[in-house]
């Protein structure tokens, strides 16, 4: 039985900490893509911790933590968040997959030449390499982790490699040129470094089902970032859906179970692209100086997140897309300082109501229709009891739960572990 873990919205919603807490109750948490651009943040009773991409079950030593083929993994950057969490103390349990493909030094540098050269209209990226890695995967000419340790077969490979990057190099950004034998050596050096995790995981998740054991997949950002049905073209460039979990962890689609969306009790996005329920100003940096353990800030960047109000249209979408099963809703305890509480429930398109969320040409002339509903008032940071929070918190997150049409089983009132009230058929873990 598998359960995926994915985000409704833009990401940053909670995923890392729902990870964490059902890890507990799971054999193996598999990460099955994305790569170093976003991260997860873990507050639990080991500490405060950003990973970008260990999976987030590391901190539980009875899970197998699974880098799956469909994660775009930077060997340095798996490299040095396992030191970091051995300095701290943990041991995690790890295998990378022999297919998963590795993002070379070049990537970020096109990555970051890329934004340079568009400017003002850039995508906003985390320039972690991550669009050029997978353009390069889909054009067949990267790298797997199994071919890593045949490099006495892959001269004509790294040549190719070489000769389809050059142009853009030195033709296009005026850069020095790659050099095949400093690309071997790269290869190289990464396969001494991952060596030692290396396996053929697909045997490994297949013999995990047939035996009944248990397996989260943990996506990376959200759905409003998916390459397909996202607001293109400010996506990601794999598909944080859980229709993919099945293929970038590789297992069988049948095997999925549960599909638990973290969805986040406002919204917030990074980089460029229609935001229809964005706040500005004052009122915007008193919500981002609330939301989260340190304030929206990215894991990975630190810059700033642009915030706004729970946006109906976007989640409801965001949670179709998923096929939701159950919602795990976050951060609730960031809007008790409210009066009143808006909440953005349609959008208007050309003096028209609508409902649902559009393709990006129409999310740019979009406006938010906005109601509001009571507000609590108090600190409910931490609370663990459903029956004891104040009435217009529970009302708010009922009111959620009939706006989206799936039940919220999980209530998160804090950025510890421990602080989830479990609903429904999660009351019991």
């Amino acid at each position: 039985m598998a359960t995926a873990i994915v985000g409704a919205n833009w990401g940053d919603e909670g995923k890392g900490k729902m990870t964490d807490l059902l890890a507990r109750e799971s054999d193996i948490v598999v990460r099955f893509q994305g790569g170093a651009n976003a991260g997860h943040t873990i507050i639990n009773d080991r500490g405060r911790f950003a990973l970008h991409l260990l999976p987030s079950g590391c901190f539980n030593p009875a899970v197998l933590n699974v880098i799956g083929p469909g994660v775009a993994l930077n060997v340095r950057a798996f490299a040095k968040e396992v030191a970091d969490l051995k300095a701290a103390g943990i041991e995690p349990r790890l295998a990378v997959s022999y297919r998963a493909q590795v993002l070379l030094d070049v990537h970020k540098e096109l990555d970051a030449l890329e934004e340079i050269r568009l400017g003002k209209a850039s995508f906003g990226s985390t320039r972690s390499g991550i669009a050029p890695f997978y353009a390069d995967k889909y054009s067949k000419i990267g790298f797997q982790v199994c071919e890593l340790f045949h490099l006495d077969r892959m001269e004509d490979r790294i040549k190719l490699f070489c000769d389809r990057k050059n142009p853009l190099l030195t033709g296009v950004y005026g850069k020095p040129a790659l050099d095949p034998a400093a690309v071997r050596a790269e290869l190289a050096e990464l396969a001494e470094i991952v060596r030692p995790y290396a396996t053929d995981t697909n045997k490994l998740l297949h013999d995990a089902i047939r035996d009944g054991r248990r397996i989260l997949l943990e996506g990376q950002l959200g759905t409003l970032k998916d390459p397909d049905h996202g607001i293109y073209p400010m996506v990601t460039s794999s598909s944080p859906l859980a229709g993919y979990a099945s293929i970038g962890a590789g297992i069988p689609p049948y095997a999925i179970t549960d599909v638990i969306t973290v969805v986040k009790a406002y919204s917030s996005a990074v980089g460029a692209g229609p935001f229809v329920s964005e706040i500005f100003g004052d009122e915007a940096e008193e919500l981002r100086r609330r939301g989260g353990d340190k304030g929206e800030y990215g894991a990975t960047t630190g810059r700033p997140r642009r915030v706004g109000w729970f946006d109906l249209p976007a989640t409801r979408y965001g949670c179709e897309m998923q096929g939701a099963t159950e919602v795990a809703l976050t951060l609730v305890d960031a809007l008790g300082y409210l009066d009143e509480v808006p909440v953005c429930v349609a959008y208007e398109i050309d003096g028209k109501r609508v409902d649902s969320f559009p393709p990006t040409p129409w999310l740019w002339d979009a406006k938010p229709v906005v109601e509001k509903l009571p507000g609590w008032k108090c600190d409910i940071r931490g609370a663990r009891d459903w029956d004891a929070l104040p009435e217009a918190a529970r009302d708010y997150v009922l009111w959620i739960e009939k706006s989206l049409g799936v039940p919220v089983t999980f209530f998160s009132t804090g950025p510890g572990r421990e602080d989830v009230i479990r609903r429904g058929k999660r009351a019991v873990g």
